[in-house]
């Protein structure tokens, strides 16, 4: 096969391979190892394929494609780059998105290998093309292209090469294409500012991040909503808070959800805004957050006690995000009856509410209930434990039932419940008092597949692990748990049959 490969590339070599060969390259370069297809593989070959993409024939260029995506993988990106930068160039201008892709895919093989980057920054064309391409039709495209001008930025010298040249230019001109355009360049910019304080300082300078927090804060309902997914992003690094913090956008933030009730189209933006408050208050600190701005937690009771499913979903995601640590949970505990009455409605969202709101209510809950054995005080246990009891008049069996369901989202969802709560004295009492609970975890049959497995196997483990349980449970369920356990979650127990002489 080898020998074949060798041949019809040597064809291909001379451009005068007709397309029943090249169908025969695509299926030997498949079948040949990537080390005997390197040693047998000369510039020439690839040059004369890349050749044969200029040509207004779709299978054509389909075959050359596949079968360049095969060789190019058995090649150093240094030597691809050193050896066909202006084959990949004219890659990138290809009307075809399967070989604006092919070449996309090896800048992005290039830029992950440290002694190839330094070639692309010295490819000012290249580096024009690839930001041209984030402006490319195919998502595809342009994904890969933001992909790799954000690895090249990781570097001084891509920084320099990007923000210190006309490249700058370059990137506000493919900005003008669309608004759709728009976002994906402030979308590169936050991954590279993401990177570390000189990367932001480096994007702050270029006035991109200042032009993106104007949108932020604008009057285009549409532009808000979409811009504050991308400032979200930014504030998940202490740099990024830092600089929204001096530049005043956090207070600008909190004002325009303060003045929201007068705004009949705050529906489009706030879930937006509240999630940023969400994530902001997980990585910084969630009493400074909520003692700073009081307008989030307000807002996110009122969205909560509303009667609008898509502003319910996005409170009870927040509170979810906001109780996955203690500090959070100790701020909802604070606002003592308003938070209790409020679980008895998400309890009821759980069992109620269409199955997308049900799950999200299912994950919050699982998010709020949970607490490490290392923080398991007197009071913290007695505060999960009254949540527990807030959601519902019998909220065991509430979880158990919604278990029983034959919708394996919904089923896995209420396993996660039980977990959270499994490494809890009080839930571990609950559950031994329940009748047939205990029977119902250690039983496999009622799994129907493997999610489902995995679910009931984790809720075990963290019953196994918990140092109370044995005391507990005692020793006869400890024991079936711990066999459960060490059988690992597919287990089937083998059934033996006996053969009777003289049966039919």
């Amino acid at each position: 096969m080898a020998e074949a490969a060798a041949e019809l590339l040597e064809r291909a070599a001379r451009r005068d391979a007709a397309l029943e060969e090249l169908r025969a390259l695509r299926v030997a370069v498949q079948a040949v190892p990537l080390a005997a297809l390197r040693s047998r593989l000369g510039e020439h070959h690839l040059r004369a394929l890349f050749g044969l993409l200029a040509v207004n024939d779709r299978e054509q260029v389909s075959a050359c494609v596949s079968i360049l995506e095969r060789l190019l993988q058995a090649l150093d990106p240094l030597y691809v780059i050193q050896n066909l930068r202006e084959e990949l160039q004219k890659g990138l201008f290809h009307p075809d998105d399967s070989v604006k892709i092919l070449t996309m895919s090896q800048v992005g093989r290039i830029v992950e290998d440290s002694a190839a980057v330094p070639e692309i920054l010295h490819s000012p064309e290249l580096l024009q093309q690839i930001i041209n391409c984030i402006g490319g039709e195919k998502i595809a495209v342009a994904k890969e292209a933001i992909k790799s001008l954000s690895r090249i930025a990781q570097s001084q010298e891509g920084l320099e090469a990007l923000f210190g040249s006309s490249l700058l230019g370059d990137l506000r001109s493919v900005m003008a294409t669309s608004d759709v355009v728009r976002y994906r360049v402030y979308e590169l910019i936050v991954e590279i500012s993401s990177v570390s304080a000189e990367s932001l300082n480096y994007c702050a300078s270029s006035g991109l991040i200042s032009e993106l927090i104007g949108e932020l804060t604008g009057e285009d309902v549409l532009v808000r909503a979409t811009c504050i997914e991308m400032v979200t992003a930014l504030a998940h690094t202490p740099q990024g808070r830092q600089y929204l913090a001096q530049q005043g956008v956090i207070d600008r933030i909190s004002n325009i959800i303060l003045g929201a009730e007068s705004d009949p189209f705050s529906s489009f933006y706030l879930p937006g805004f509240v999630k940023f408050f969400g994530n902001l208050a997980v990585v910084d600190s969630p009493q400074q957050i909520c003692e700073r701005y009081p307008v989030f937690m307000e807002k996110v009771f009122e969205m909560a006690e509303s009667q609008d499913p898509t502003m319910i979903g996005v409170a009870v995601d927040t509170l979810g995000i906001l109780g996955s640590n203690v500090e959070g949970k100790q701020v909802l505990q604070k606002t003592r009856s308003r938070f209790q009455n409020l679980l008895s409605k998400i309890g009821h969202q759980a069992k109620n509410a269409p199955t997308e709101l049900r799950l999200r209510c299912l994950d919050a809950i699982s998010s709020l209930l949970y607490l490490p054995p290392e923080q398991q005080t007197e009071d913290l246990l007695r505060m999960t434990e009254s949540w527990f009891t807030s959601l519902s008049s019998q909220p065991l069996e509430l979880f158990r039932s919604i278990s029983t369901q034959p919708f394996p989202d919904l089923h896995c969802g209420a396993l996660r419940v039980f977990t959270a709560i499994a490494n809890q004295p009080w839930a571990q009492k609950l559950m031994l008092s329940s009748p047939g609970f205990v029977e119902y975890v250690v039983d496999r049959s009622v799994e129907p597949d493997k999610a489902s497995k995995d679910a009931k196997y984790e809720l075990v483990k963290a019953l196994v692990n918990s140092k109370t349980i044995a005391e507990i449970f005692g020793n006869q369920y400890y024991l079936r748990l711990r066999a459960y356990l060490h059988e690992g979650p597919y287990y089937v127990k083998a059934v033996s049959t006996t053969a009777v002489e003289g049966a039919e």
